[in-house]
């Protein structure tokens, strides 16, 4: 399942919604502090504070959309500066662990907004209409993100992405990559979804074509070691999970911003 703890991210997100980079130790919904007995804050209350957080509003067809002077997007934006000052200095020593440089990218809320989605099913996951809104390749590119791609193509960086998109989804996520602005290889040797029934071979501790056992850290903590394993080191990683950074493989993590759901 893609998504877990829908409510629980609601409901710690906003303390301090824009956590810029993993590991900060702020409570955020993907670091929620101890449950507690005390009465926790009005929902309908959180849900206008990830509002004004996102600068929503409706275009004229209805479609929820964030705005690019927002407190998410001024986030975004502290968050890429340091990846680009970051990218460039690994880019001057191109042959560091005798390996090509490399980024590796989450989709969903990392490279892909899906703010419509949670807007309009109130912050609610429902598998069939997830997967009808990822296949129709239509989501916008989270502010920044395709620059900050064109960015590390110009110093010599491969791009990656790594999804929990099963393989069914492939093709959508991929022509939404193209579609939003990314300009960068997209063929199977650099985007890898979750494929249950035919998982790779270096998912063998946790996954075989009868069970899938991986977790959203195994999966792209193998994933990752996957790469480096071609030739790359991987100088950064980039999701707006803990689950997408943890497990190693990458010299520095940029945690997103991202106050509505959780995944384990």
């Amino acid at each position: 399942m893609r998504k877990s703890l829908r409510t629980a991210g609601i409901a710690t997100a906003c303390a301090v919604a824009g956590a810029a980079l993993y590991g900060t130790g702020a409570a955020t919904a993907d670091n929620a502090p101890a449950r507690h007995t005390a009465e926790p804050q009005n929902i309908g209350v959180l849900v206008g504070e990830i509002d004004d957080y996102y600068g929503a509003y409706q275009d004229a067809d209805g479609v929820w959309r964030s705005s690019p002077k927002s407190p998410y997007a001024k986030d975004l934006a502290r968050v890429q500066a340091k990846a680009r000052k970051d990218i460039r200095k690994a880019a001057a020593h191109v042959g560091g662990h005798g390996k090509k440089p490399a980024i590796v990218l989450d989709v969903d809320d990392t490279a892909l907004l899906s703010f419509d989605y949670e807007k309009t099913t109130n912050y609610t996951y429902d598998n069939a209409t997830w997967d009808a809104y990822v296949k129709a390749a239509e989501r916008p590119a989270v502010f920044g993100m395709p620059e900050l791609v064109k960015y590390a193509k110009s110093k010599g960086v491969e791009v990656f992405f790594l999804t929990g998109l099963s393989e069914s989804q492939r093709a959508g996520a991929v022509t939404n990559l193209a579609r939003a602005g990314y300009d960068t290889q997209l063929d199977t040797t650099h985007v890898f979804t979750k494929n249950k029934t035919a998982p790779p071979a270096y998912l063998s501790g946790c996954a075989t074509p009868a069970k899938w056992e991986c977790t959203t850290v195994q999966f792209k903590e193998g994933t990752r070691k996957h790469i480096e394993s071609q030739g790359y080191n991987i100088v950064g990683s980039f999701g707006d999970q803990v689950s997408d950074l943890a497990g190693g493989y990458a010299d520095k993590t940029y945690k997103l911003p991202n106050p509505t759901y959780f995944v384990e």
